[in-house]
């Protein structure tokens, strides 16, 4: 279930939004200033932005450069006020994935917000079965079953590391992403180290030699990888 951050001053307009969200299934976080905006946006866990430009305390630009400073895969919409032509394109410059102007129709919104999570790096795409060397890896029953028969338990986490991992296969990932996608917290409050134990206690269940690893790569100073 995907998170999504509104950012909006206008009480009737965030109610309405977020209320649309949470009815879609949604997980829904709320700022009603620049200020909250800002620190949700660089310490809360989301998976997409819905960013008003004109805010109390930090615009919605302020609040943008932040995040892609932060954060620079987070999907972000912005909500922008018709006639600001000129606001649209220096937040789309900025980064920003999308726009919708004012007024919107709920069902505009969340075409527009599904349409940029399904094409945003960091959703990972749904994978049931993820085969490696020695068997494949069951998400759903959360066990890795073997060519020769044998099974072994997977620990939420651990499909959890090795699902983002397949949803991304080829790119490295840092310690940091998966702390924020996996564990769904901020890299300040748990020692990256904590990921190095868990994909070492996940090659052993794999089976990939530790030191000379086949499959769950290791990229020297930018994170893990699965091999293509």
């Amino acid at each position: 279930m995907s998170t999504i951050l509104v950012v909006e001053d206008d009480s009737a307009i965030r109610r309405g939004v977020c209320d649309a969200l949470r009815f879609s299934g949604y997980e829904v976080l709320e700022a009603a200033e620049g200020g909250s905006g800002m620190e949700q946006a660089q310490k809360a866990s989301f998976d997409l932005m819905l960013l008003d430009l004109v805010l109390p305390n930090y615009n919605g630009f302020e609040i943008l450069r932040a995040l892609r400073d932060h954060r620079p895969g987070t999907p972000v919409i912005i909500l922008s006020a018709r006639g600001e032509e000129a606001d649209r394109v220096k937040g789309l410059k900025l980064g920003a994935d999308d726009y919708v102007v004012k007024p919107f129709s709920v069902r505009e919104l969340l075409a527009r917000v599904e349409a940029v999570l399904r094409r945003s790096p960091e959703r990972p795409k749904p994978v049931q079965q993820i085969p490696f060397p020695s068997g494949v890896a069951d998400i759903e029953r959360m066990e890795l079953r073997y060519h020769d028969g044998g099974r072994e338990e997977l620990s939420d986490r651990e499909c959890g590391l090795i699902e983002y991992l397949a949803a991304h296969r080829g790119r490295a990932i840092s310690r940091e992403e998966l702390l924020r996608r996996v564990w769904r917290i901020e890299p300040r409050q748990m020692e990256t180290r904590t990921i190095d134990m868990h994909i070492a206690n996940l090659r052993a269940k794999l089976k990939d030699n530790g030191s000379e690893p086949k499959f769950l790569l290791t990229v020297r100073g930018k994170g893990y990888m699965l091999s293509q």
